[in-house]
């Protein structure tokens, strides 16, 4: 079994902590997500480095912010919470499907062991891999194609996060679960449902959260047959 140590990102004294810290609190913490390490990895990450510098000053206002090629970084509370029901434990590895602007692989890359995340647009994708080796996250690894096949060649997964909803659930990723893992992904048209999907020894368990707006998951998803 391959070992995977998680390096601490050398994340900088930035000016941003009180924002965040109260970002936290105002829109996290007493909206029903109480994790610890949810809590702390959200205070730790700088978000305003993973928008356009001209955003800065709304990093952690309690919206989603544009980050160019008509994609946007989600509200920090949908990040905690999606993040939060895949109930990692530190050294897990986990599949995320749409990297953006990498922002979301940072929150997971301090609560698992190992993170792969692909994004279909090779510009935003490589903006998101500078982002991250600039902040010193180690082990993440962006990967530039289709999300919709997921990542074969690694799997099996503990968890996979899924940031763009497909109007159903592709089968390649349900196969790449390990048994006792757990899929957290919107499925749906304009809105979705939020699911978590956790494969057992018989099959697949679905439980939906909440009903959610994020965008729509491109390329083999939108060929996938009724």
């Amino acid at each position: 079994m391959a070992l995977f140590v998680l390096v601490a990102p050398l994340v900088a004294q930035d000016g941003f902590r009180q924002q965040r810290d109260r970002m936290v609190e105002q829109q996290i913490r007493q909206r029903g997500i109480t994790s610890p390490s949810v809590l702390a990895a959200m205070s730790e990450v700088p978000r305003h480095r993973f928008v356009d510098s001209r955003y800065w000053d709304r990093a952690y206002e309690d919206q989603a912010l544009p980050i160019g090629d008509a994609q946007a970084v989600p509200q920090p509370y949908l990040v905690a919470l999606m993040t939060s029901l895949l109930e990692l434990d530190g050294d897990e590895r986990v599949l995320e499907i749409g990297t953006g602007s990498g922002y979301q692989a940072a929150i997971l890359a301090r609560l698992a062991g190992q993170v792969y995340s692909i994004e279909i647009l090779e510009d935003l994708g490589d903006r998101a891999r500078r982002t991250l080796d600039d902040l010193g996250f180690r082990n993440v690894e962006v990967v530039i194609g289709d999300g919709y096949r997921g990542l074969p060649d690694a799997a099996p997964f503990d968890g996979i996060l899924v940031t763009a909803a497909p109007a159903r659930v592709p089968q390649p990723l349900l196969e790449q679960l390990k048994v006792g893992g757990r899929m957290v992904i919107p499925v749906g048209e304009y809105f979705q449902d939020l699911l978590v999907i956790t494969r057992t020894a018989e099959g697949f368990e679905e439980q939906r959260i909440d009903l959610v707006r994020l965008e729509p998951m491109t390329g083999e998803a939108q060929r996938d047959p009724e």
